[in-house]
């Protein structure tokens, strides 16, 4: 029974045994198949060359912390709105009778050397503002005055140039403004010229002193006018011409001595290039003329019709191309660059 006993219990162990390799050949079979399967599901990705190749170093911002870059970032692409945010609109204008230009200077220390720029954004165009002169201070100080203040509210990158034309010989407003042109691209790279009378001063600070893609004409209407246009195709008082439209009309004719005749010229050579005179609504382009009597040496020029007539021919050789004059001073006042000249005299 023993022997017998022995036998059997052997034959268990013996089955349990194979039952157990047989177990782990499966175990063993079941994950090589797993992991054979897997790794034929798992995708393969095959990362762009672009991903591994590091850009050349900026030396220039080596050295700048993250928050320095930023703000150099912002400072360069805040520019300051068309329509500033500080425009009040239509505003009551200063005559003082007792002012006087000292009085002007403490008003706007932030005026330096006839110049000004926002601080807080980079203005849209450099513009300058060119004023012919002789014999009009008081005329010149209200100006001053009132444009200072607007042309702020705009935040405008701005200088006023005052040519004064010396000597008592007949004035040449045309000419003084030619030379006010060249003589203040010595100074600055302007992008847009404001040909401005001294006896214009604007009324409502939405009339942008900005150059637009065309000759833009600035005094739809004026007090003395009933706000009114003067007549059909005048661009006088003042005008905005960019650096470039100003080139090519060969800015103004020299040959406008005395009053009248010079502006209707300029639209004659705007019209010319295929340029058309553009206007702001004429709610916004108004002005009070200052009241003046007719200067000596300005008295009006008889010969406009017949200079108006040769225009198509003689563009192109009097303007710009032609202007001579001898300068006599640059003055950087506090509040404008008083430009002297001696422009000649008329050669009729």
């Amino acid at each position: 029974m023993m022997g017998l006993g022995s036998t059997i219990g052997n034959f268990f162990c013996s089955i349990r045994l194979l039952l157990f390799i047989v177990v782990c050949l499966m175990i063993v079979g079941w994950a090589s198949f797993y992991l054979r399967d897997s790794a034929r599901l798992i995708p393969t990705y095959k990362v762009p060359d672009r991903f591994w190749r590091c850009p050349p170093l900026d030396r220039r911002s080596e050295d700048k912390t993250p928050s320095s870059v930023e703000q150099t970032v912002k400072e360069e692409s805040e520019i300051c709105p068309a329509l500033s945010p500080n425009l009040k609109g239509t505003i009551p204008l200063s005559f003082e009778p007792s002012l006087n230009l000292k009085e002007v200077q403490k008003k706007y220390p932030n005026v330096d050397n006839g110049r000004y720029h926002p601080a807080s954004c980079r203005a849209q165009q450099r513009v300058a503002i060119l004023i012919p002169h002789r014999n009009r201070e008081k005329h010149l100080l209200y100006l001053l005055d009132n444009l200072h203040p607007f042309l702020q509210r705009q935040q405008l990158d701005y200088g006023i140039y005052v040519i004064h034309q010396a000597g008592d010989g007949k004035f040449n407003r045309a000419k003084l403004l030619n030379v006010g042109y060249l003589e203040a691209l010595k100074e600055e790279k302007w992008d847009c010229f404001i040909l401005h009378d001294v006896d214009l001063v604007p009324e409502n600070d939405f009339n942008t002193y900005l150059c637009d893609t065309e000759p833009k004409h600035l005094v739809v209407g004026r007090n003395v006018t009933g706000y009114k246009l003067w007549y059909k195709g005048y661009f006088g008082g003042v005008t905005a011409m960019t650096r470039n439209q100003f080139a090519k009309v060969n800015g103004y004719s020299n040959n406008y001595w005395g009053w009248g005749g010079e502006d209707d010229d300029l639209r004659l050579r705007v019209t010319y290039n295929k340029m058309t005179v553009v206007r702001p609504p004429p709610e916004i382009a108004r002005y009070t003329m200052v009241f003046h009597t007719r200067d000596s040496g300005n008295e009006v020029n008889n010969r406009r019709m017949k200079l108006l007539k040769e225009v198509s021919k003689v563009w192109k050789t009097d303007g710009l191309n032609s202007c001579t004059y001898r300068l006599l001073s640059v003055e950087h006042e506090p509040l404008y660059i008083n430009i002297t000249v001696d422009i000649g005299k008329p050669q009729y």
